[in-house]
């Protein structure tokens, strides 16, 4: 896994609690700690430089995120998913993200497709990254984008708050199950998966973004997978 990077809070403009859920949270979602690995509140106190307030705060939220466990007198633990789980996950991820891109499909606005282009240029772009853990980490925050844009077309705000929570888990099951680094091998795959979409989009085509965009998601399962599974 990859070392934690050095914490910056700034506690002029976030609350404390906020900043140091939101600093874990990240950490969670690129892999930093390994499912399974405990979670020393001392440890991370020290690191934050924070008391245990907050840290046992951020704890309990994350808990909730459904991405750590905590045991009452014994602490807390990266969750850990069996395999089925995560592959009903994708699925059920899938359907769900499907439905939205076939509704936003006949409701973008062409501002909104023109985003969306730009996004996916600067995903194009990152595949001269040579660097894996940077290879991933910047395809997760870009294709986080990317999607965020799709759900900006939905004009549904149910729906992209619900996905919302999704997609965390999302990133945080890539990062955590199998290889290290998974998408940083998979970026021209899941980028074409983009390209199929993007054109589902710009033509209006309903079945067509809904289909592409199920698929994509739902093939996350075999990119995560460990090699040989």
């Amino acid at each position: 896994m990859t070392s934690p990077r050095p914490v910056r809070l700034d506690r002029a403009t976030s609350r404390l609690n906020h900043a140091v859920y939101d600093q874990l949270k990240e950490r969670l979602l690129d892999g930093v700690h390994a499912a399974g690995e405990q979670l020393s509140t001392e440890r991370l106190r020290l690191e934050f430089g924070v008391s245990k307030q907050p840290v046992m705060e951020a704890l309990r939220r994350l808990s909730g995120d459904g991405l750590i466990d905590i045991y009452p007198q014994v602490g807390s633990r990266v969750a850990i998913y069996p395999p089925q789980e995560v592959d009903d996950f994708f699925v059920m991820f899938g359907g769900f993200e499907g439905t939205i891109a076939g509704i936003a499909a006949t409701r973008r606005t062409p501002e909104q497709l023109a985003e969306m282009d730009a996004v996916s240029r600067q995903i194009d772009a990152l595949r001269s990254e040579v660097d894996p853990a940077a290879r991933a980490r910047g395809y997760r925050l870009l294709n986080r984008r990317f999607h965020e844009v799709v759900h900006l077309m939905a004009h549904s705000r149910v729906m992209a708050q619900t996905s919302s929570r999704m997609w965390d888990l999302s990133d945080f099951l890539i990062n955590t199950t199998g290889s290290a680094h998974p998408l940083s091998d998979a970026l021209d795959q899941r980028h074409d998966d983009h390209e199929r979409i993007r054109a589902a989009l710009h033509d209006g085509d309903r079945a067509a973004a809904r289909a592409e965009m199920e698929r994509h998601i739902v093939g996350t399962v075999d990119v995560i997978a460990e090699p040989g599974a």
